[in-house]
């Protein structure tokens, strides 16, 4: 599939409890920028389209976000990634600009470590009616793209529950990927974590 079918959408929501007291979408990394900043720029190399979802109450200049940065304010953050997925995932199919849209990636904040050439080469598998997930070493991580036909089924997730209930109800649409990246597998979830994965920053 080509890449101008494919919407990447960062899923950046979510209140980090077990980060601590700060806001881990704030945490600098080694280059200056901040996490979630440099997870957006490694993801905006790799899609034409984009966007950020974050609270409704975010302010985007603190979160290290450019000014053109297109963003999806959630309402519903506070009830669970469920809940978030579902409104961003409506939010897409109103905007017009996603008509033409086949597929939707969805990645999170806190992965910038994903190989450019991964994310690329995702997106070309990409297909309306299946589920898309690289593995390393056996191990599934994301991005996961779901197509336009699994759409409605994202929509309709509430609370906690993320989209592996999805792919469990969709087995028979699940494909799952090899690769050489463990980028696909590294997120942070406490502020050492980042000490330990910054040096795998690719640019």
């Amino acid at each position: 599939m080509s890449s101008s079918n494919v919407v990447a959408l960062v899923m950046a929501a979510g209140y980090s409890r077990r980060f601590g007291e700060d806001d881990k979408r704030c945490a600098p990394l080694t280059e200056g920028r901040t996490l979630l900043a440099a997870s957006v720029t490694n993801t905006e190399q790799a899609f034409p389209l984009l966007r950020v979802a974050i609270r409704e109450e975010d302010d985007a200049t603190l979160l290290g976000l450019a000014d053109n940065t297109s963003l999806i304010r959630l309402h519903q953050a506070h009830l669970g990634l469920g809940a978030s997925l579902a409104e961003a995932v409506s939010a897409l199919s109103r905007d017009a600009r996603f008509n033409s849209a086949e597929a939707v990636a969805i990645l999170l904040g806190d992965m910038p470590w994903i190989k450019q050439g991964t994310l690329r080469a995702l997106q070309q598998l990409a297909t309306r009616d299946t589920i898309v997930r690289p593995s390393f070493k056996g191990q599934p991580g994301h991005p996961v793209i779901f197509g336009r036909a699994l759409w409605p089924a994202l929509q309709a997730l509430s609370g906690d529950d993320g989209a592996k209930g999805v792919i469990n109800r969709h087995a028979a649409q699940y494909r799952e990927y090899a690769v050489q990246d463990d980028g696909i597998l590294i997120d942070i979830d406490a502020p050492e974590d980042i000490v330990l994965a910054d040096n795998k920053r690719t640019y």
